[in-house]
């Protein structure tokens, strides 16, 4: 446990720097104020590191798979408690909960706030929530595989415990430093061009960065009660629907595109292809039944509108526009579904990923032909390969707990007298990252009314939804702890 605190402690060094960030912005407005708890917060995390660090510098050693797993777990668990401490010092008659709360939704990029009046905070507070998105996009634990092996301490344990998707032993690099370094240059690089494009769209500075932080990283946070919809701008909508829905393909294959130079890693690769598909099809049933429904004028808006949506809600980034609750019902529990899989692997969004819905899709076709002719030989494949049963294990093994914990935590939530479909959405938003929800947490409300112990369990889902449930519930187990 000791080498596991001591690497601990580097990370929350490292994090203590991330607060130069809004601290800037608020010496830019002159806010001298809030500057200076910027400075409090950045020098607590960094004491709390560095203490750590004196106290475990005896213990350096090359973790294990279970160091990794554990370390893991402390950060995404511990770092938003020292994020949410701006939040709670800055933030009129905001409680720790809904602090810690706010923290965990914007390191994990769900984007379900509990926060009111966005557009009264200062620029610095909503900065700090947006980037803190950005930085949780892609994982912070990616970042910190790069950086440990200058620390002379191992990294590939950390990078298979948090990357997502079940192909997740797949190595690009010989080194996973070089292939972390490779996918922040494709993220830095998307973000630098989806900024531009929103400052091109109308967007000041200010907003163009935070907006490209919670689009990047499918989050979703605004500095806008309004969302979006504050803009009354079909270019911004357009410009988030491409990035949101270029975000949502897995940055893995963008760093092979940049690698070998072609674009057959895209095109070729099952997943994404399914991911355009379904993308276009639900997109065109929902414009389909604005228009006729009348709830739009004309068929290009109702494109647009439906576009933005879907994009928005299946690639878990959870902007909007407008209250969709709203439009016919069919359609915001389609969004809901829809974020629960369409995000593909190694993308910043979250849900069971698309490629986890194809093999799931695979396999039941496969056991009802095994039905119909039980001598047959039909392996599951995947671009051609056939996929180990191993890794069939694990993705039926993940959809189980997955629905078991789903239901749980919804259960939870019915126990502390919360109607049936905000539970039950509320518990859907946050285990896949997606946001909003439904009834009283939909998109024209937020989290912020709920009790303490709700805020809780749905931190607690949000944790599990990041970490896709096995990373943290293997800590749980008996075997985890036996040497």
């Amino acid at each position: 446990m000791g080498a596991t605190l001591h690497v601990f402690a580097h990370v929350l060094m490292a994090f203590a720097l991330v607060f130069v960030v809004p601290m800037g912005w608020a010496w830019v407005h002159d806010d001298v104020t809030h500057e200076v708890q910027w400075a409090q917060a950045a020098g607590l995390t960094l004491a709390s590191g560095l203490a750590l660090w004196l106290a475990t510098r005896r213990h350096k050693r090359e973790l294990g798979t279970r160091d990794g797993f554990v370390l893991v777990n402390l950060v995404w668990a511990v770092l938003p408690a020292y994020a949410a401490l701006p939040l709670w010092w800055m933030v009129p008659g905001i409680t720790w909960h809904h602090a810690y709360f706010e923290a965990m939704s914007a390191l994990t990029a769900t984007g379900a706030t509990a926060l009111a009046r966005l557009d009264a905070l200062p620029v610095s507070i909503n900065v700090w929530r947006c980037f803190l998105q950005y930085v949780g996009g892609l994982g912070v634990m990616l970042l910190v595989v790069a950086v440990l092996p200058m620390l002379g301490l191992g990294g590939m344990q950390l990078y298979k415990a948090e990357t997502p998707g079940p192909m997740k032993d797949q190595k690009l690099t010989p080194r996973i430093a070089e292939t972390a370094r490779g996918l922040w240059g494709v993220y830095f690089a998307f973000s630098v061009a989806c900024l531009l494009a929103y400052r091109w769209a109308g967007m000041t500075w200010a907003d163009a960065f935070m907006h490209m932080c919670t689009t990047m990283g499918l989050a979703g946070f605004s500095s806008h009660d309004a969302s979006l919809g504050y803009f009354q701008s079909p270019a911004v909508e357009w410009v988030a629907t491409v990035f949101m829905g270029l975000a949502g393909i897995s940055f893995l294959r963008y760093f092979m595109v940049v690698r070998s130079l072609t674009l057959r890693p895209l095109w070729a690769d099952r997943e994404i292809r399914t991911y355009v598909v379904v993308v276009l099809a639900a997109t065109v049933w929902v414009a389909g039944m604005l228009a006729v429904e009348r709830v739009v004028d004309d068929v290009p808006t109702a494109l647009r509108v439906a576009a933005f949506h879907v994009l928005s809600l299946a690639t878990t980034t959870g902007y909007a526009t407008t209250d969709y609750l709203l439009w016919p019902p069919f359609i915001p529990v389609l969004l809901l579904f829809l974020g629960t899989f369409v995000s593909c692997a190694g993308s910043t969004g979250g849900g069971i990923k698309m490629v986890r819905m194809v093999l799931l899709i695979k396999q039941a076709r496969r056991e009802l032909v095994r039905i119909l002719h039980p001598r047959v030989v039909n392996p599951v494949t995947l671009g051609g390969q056939t996929v180990p049963p191993v890794v069939m294990n694990g993705v039926l093994g993940f959809m189980l707990i997955y629905g078991a914990a789903t239901v749980g935590l919804a259960f939870l939530l019915l126990l502390s007298g919360m109607d049936v479909v905000t539970a039950f959405s509320a518990v859907v938003a946050t285990v896949n990252n997606i946001g909003p929800g439904l009834g009283e947490v939909g998109p024209a409300g937020n989290y912020g009314g709920l009790t303490p112990f709700q805020l809780w369990v749905l931190s607690a889902a949000m944790l599990l939804g990041r970490l896709e449930l096995l990373s943290v519930l293997v800590l749980f187990t008996r075997a985890f702890w036996r040497r």
